[in-house]
């Protein structure tokens, strides 16, 4: 599932207060989609990172009541009351005593003398066995208690999340042109670095901080691995040597057409994202003479950007003349 699917499906099960599982490999957003789920549902979350807790952590420790028994202290940060979610993230991840200590809790909503209140859900997450990350295989018994939902990475569902989260315009073109990139892990490889959501939104931050060129290359290594550096670097250097949106709003029908794809793809991005009413007519003129693709690919960026764009008749005349490649 994507992240909007699973969005979704969290909040069925929530209703019923159905264990879940989320399966994926690394950075891919596993924990944000938990966490933008409890704030739709203006629920609490409770976020227990697994693999840091020892078993004694969630089982509290005991006191000698006054008729001599022993009782458990249950830590502070179960919830008593009210409604939300208890997160057990890099749940596999987390020794077997742990694990072994989360049992009853996932299995009767019990922790020894501590009750789940009826308004909270357990959600756990981890990485697969396959991604060689730290994990330990979960006991049958207690697989058979979730629904496991796996999660994949969806480029559409990313921008839509990148467009209203900052995530820097030169980051979102070069995705754009290269969407295998969004997430490219291999559990062979030895690299620490690669590209992910997480990693990506890394290398956004320090871009908008515009550090020295002299330092860039070797952020963007230790942020995305060598190769998407490489190529991320590549493609900043195109985009920051094309004309700019007013020298294309200046001259929309004499402005020379660039011949190189990646020119032409963070050219229609750049365009697309400076639109406004004003600038219609001109942008929807400087795309009629770009190829198809590339006429399609501005026209869409620039309706994403400002959608009165798509009501005015500029824009029918272009879609017109387009039909085809649009159908």
């Amino acid at each position: 599932m994507n992240a909007s699917a699973i969005s979704r499906a969290l909040e069925l099960l929530i209703n019923i207060r159905q264990p879940v599982f989320l399966w994926g490999p690394p950075g891919i957003g596993k924990s944000q989609v938990v966490r933008q789920t409890a704030e739709r549902a203006n629920l609490q979350l409770i976020d227990l990172r697994a693999i840091l807790l020892d078993p004694v952590d969630l089982r509290g420790l005991p006191r000698i009541t006054e008729d001599a028994t022993a009782q458990w202290c249950t830590p502070a940060f179960f919830p008593r009351e009210g409604r939300g979610i208890l997160f057990l993230d890099e749940r596999n991840a987390a020794p077997p005593l742990v694990q072994a200590s989360c049992y009853q809790l996932i299995l009767d909503r019990r922790l020894g003398e501590y009750e789940l209140p009826e308004g909270w859900t357990v959600i756990a997450a981890g990485n697969r066995e396959s991604d060689r990350a730290v994990a330990h295989r979960m006991p049958s018994a207690l697989a058979n208690r979730f629904v496991h939902i796996d999660f994949t990475v969806d480029l559409d569902q990313w921008l839509l999340w990148a467009e209203v989260s900052g995530i820097s315009p030169d980051i979102v073109a070069f995705l754009r042109f290269r969407p295998s990139l969004l997430h490219d892990f291999d559990p062979e490889r030895s690299g620490r670095a690669f590209p992910s959501p997480r990693s990506w939104e890394f290398a956004s931050r320090f871009l908008e901080q515009r550090p020295d060129p002299a330092i860039l290359d070797d952020l963007l290594i230790g942020t995305v691995g060598p190769a998407a550096a490489a190529e991320l670097i590549a493609f900043l250097d195109i985009r920051r040597s094309l004309p700019s949106v007013e020298d294309i709003l200046n001259d929309p029908h004499t402005l020379e057409i660039p011949t190189d794809p990646a020119v032409l793809f963070a050219l229609c991005e750049m365009a697309g994202r400076a639109a406004d009413p004003e600038r219609a007519r001109p942008l929807l003129h400087f795309a009629d003479r770009l190829p198809d693709e590339f006429s399609v690919l501005l026209v869409r960026e620039a309706v994403r950007t400002c959608r009165e764009i798509a009501h005015s008749d500029d824009f029918a005349r272009w879609a017109e003349r387009h039909a085809e490649v649009l159908i």
